[in-house]
């Protein structure tokens, strides 16, 4: 198994309080960024988040059965990068690959200063 860094993160109660009104609502959560991502799903229970500061090292890969995210808005990361996998789990490797043809192709940047991706 793949050894992750660890990052910080803090949610509040009232981040928490909104984010499980949503999803109790049908609405979707929306993350921004991979560390949102791996932020809700580190503290995720049964659908619904807590209030919480600490770290994440959290590894997701394709087979990860997402919880609280329904919706990534992040960038274009670099090949065998574990954050690609993280996006392949989110939408499917198969698909991700064809939008990373097309993005080339566009000559769309890649990593932290190029272009983002909305994946629904």
């Amino acid at each position: 198994m793949h050894k992750m860094h660890s990052e910080y993160f803090e949610l509040s109660q009232a981040s928490a309080s909104q984010i499980n009104t949503a999803k109790g609502e049908g609405r979707k959560i929306v993350a921004v960024g991979t560390t949102s991502v791996r932020t809700l799903e580190t503290i995720a229970s049964d659908c619904s988040v807590d209030s919480y500061q600490g770290y994440t090292d959290i590894f997701i890969y394709p087979g990860y059965q997402f919880k609280v995210v329904d919706a990534l808005v992040t960038n274009f990361h670099l090949p065998k990068s574990t954050l690609l996998m993280l996006v392949s789990a989110f939408a499917g490797r198969e698909f991700i690959f064809e939008a990373y043809q097309e993005a080339i192709a566009q000559k769309y940047r890649f990593y932290s200063y190029g272009d983002a991706m909305l994946i629904l």
